[in-house]
C-alpha cells in the first residue's frame, strides 16, 4: 500500500522516464511534489523501493527503474493504495494476519497509545516479516515529507533496536 505522497511521486517518476528515457532529478521530483527539502523525496523513494514498486541502480547517476504501479481500490481510505501486481499471487499472499489497533500516535509530539478494544487491522502475511507488529493510526502533518499523512494507518515492527536514519515510534 501507498501513501498519497508516494503514489504520486511513483507517477511522476514513470512519466519522466516514458517521456524523456532517464529518471528525473531529485530537485524536478521535490518542485512536482511541492517539497521544500531533497530530504522528502529520498524518504518516498526509499519507501517506493522497500514496497517493492522502485529499483534504485546505486552506482549510476539519476537511475531509478519502476518495477510495478500501484492500482487503487474503493475499500481502501482515501490516503492509502494498493500495488496491483503483474503476476500470479502466491498462496501465502492470500493470508491475512489481524494486527491490533492501539490508537492515534501524534506525529512529531508524544502521545500515549492505548488499545482500542477489539480493533485490528487484516494485513496480508506476505507484508509482514518475523516479530510483533501493532498499528497505530497518525495524527498531525509533521512526517509529510516522510509521506506520512495525517490520518494514515501505520504498521509498526516492535523491536528494542533502531538503526540511524529509521523513522520510529517510541
Amino acid at each position: 500500500m501507498l501513501t498519497r505522497k508516494q503514489h504520486k511521486l511513483l507517477l511522476f517518476i514513470d512519466s519522466h522516464l516514458r517521456q524523456t528515457g532517464f529518471s528525473p532529478s531529485f530537485d524536478e521530483m521535490r518542485e512536482a511534489m511541492g517539497l521544500r527539502s531533497k530530504s522528502g523525496i529520498h524518504r518516498l523513494i526509499s519507501g517506493l523501493e522497500e514496497r517493492g514498486f522502485l529499483r534504485r541502480h546505486h552506482h549510476r547517476a539519476r537511475a531509478l527503474e519502476v518495477i510495478q504501479l500501484p492500482g487503487a481500490e474503493a475499500e481502501l481510505p482515501a490516503n492509502v493504495i494498493r500495488a496491483r501486481f503483474n503476476r500470479p499471487a502466491q498462496e501465502n499472499e492470500q493470508e491475512t494476519i489481524k494486527v491490533p489497533l492501539y490508537g492515534r500516535i501524534a506525529a512529531g509530539l508524544p502521545i500515549e497509545a492505548v488499545a482500542s478494544a477489539g480493533a485490528s487491522l487484516s494485513v496480508p502475511a506476505a507484508m509482514l516479516g518475523n516479530g510483533e507488529y501493532y498499528a497505530l493510526e497518525v495524527a498531525g502533518d509533521s512526517m509529510i515529507e516522510a509521506g506520512i499523512m495525517d490520518g494514515d494507518q501505520v504498521i509498526i515492527r516492535k523491536t528494542d533496536q533502531a538503526e540511524n536514519g529509521q523513522i520510529i515510534v517510541a
